[in-house]
């Protein structure tokens, strides 16, 4: 029959070997949450770049389209732009404008250099502040991200 001193020592064995055997638990699961918290923050990380790559990607190949849509604007200034070719133009215009490529630059608006770029300067009484008088060549926009400033003819106030 075991002494009272093996049982009581028993005892301390088994909590000794249930508190390491809890404080394991606990390291372990440390681990595991955190692997988990970095197996998440790698795969938003890894969405973001294929997001970020892809519309890179786009903004290059709109990019090398914008002299084409340039020839056809002035194609169409001249009359030039008819028949079958007037149609394959508009599906190109149409397919730009679908994959988000937006025109900007009107005449008589505020001068901002941020989207505009300056050619030509004139003064004039008619004008307040200093104002995009001709559009020399459209700007283009993707994504709110300039791939072209608009080239303006600018006029400032006498």
């Amino acid at each position: 029959m075991p002494s009272e001193n093996e049982s009581l020592a028993d005892e301390v064995m088994e909590d000794l070997e249930s508190e390491a055997v809890e404080s394991d638990l606990a390291v372990l699961t440390g681990d595991l949450q955190r692997l988990q918290a970095e197996y998440i923050n790698y795969r938003k990380r890894v969405e973001r770049d294929r997001s970020l790559s892809h519309e890179l990607a786009i903004s290059a190949l709109l990019t090398e389209i914008l002299p084409i849509l340039d020839d056809l604007d002035r194609a169409k200034e001249h009359g030039e732009l008819t028949a079958g070719f007037k149609a394959v133009a508009d599906r190109l215009v149409g397919v730009t404008s679908k994959f988000g490529l937006e025109q900007f630059g009107e005449v008589g608006t505020t001068f901002d250099p941020q989207i505009h770029e300056a050619l030509s300067h004139a003064t004039s009484t008619e004008v307040t502040e200093t104002t995009a008088t001709t559009i020399l060549q459209p700007g283009y926009k993707y994504r709110n991200r300039i791939l072209r400033p608009a080239r303006v003819a600018v006029t400032d106030p006498e």
